[in-house]
């Protein structure tokens, strides 16, 4: 994929029926593994890219976790300055 794992990059993960999320970081002592699942439906939202990763922003991995759509999600810029 092309990043290294070691540097703070989490990776997600779907499975194939779309009902759990799995996220896969490092900690600076070891690996985690963090699972979600929902009960009722399926997540909605998985990118359709050609390439085998797609980076997120931490933002968009909130909403993702809530089922929702990063792409439709309207969200203010993520940088302003502050006068």
């Amino acid at each position: 994929m092309g990043d290294n794992p070691l540097d703070g990059a989490v990776y997600v993960f779907r499975t194939r029926a779309g009902t759990t999320l799995k996220l896969l970081a490092y900690d600076g002592q070891g690996f985690w593994l963090c699972t979600t699942r929902l009960s009722q439906g399926r997540f909605r939202w998985w990118p359709t890219a050609t390439t085998p990763s797609v980076r997120l922003s931490a933002r968009e991995l909130t909403v993702l976790l809530w089922n929702g759509f990063p792409e439709r999600a309207q969200m203010a810029p993520e940088w302003r300055q502050v006068a």
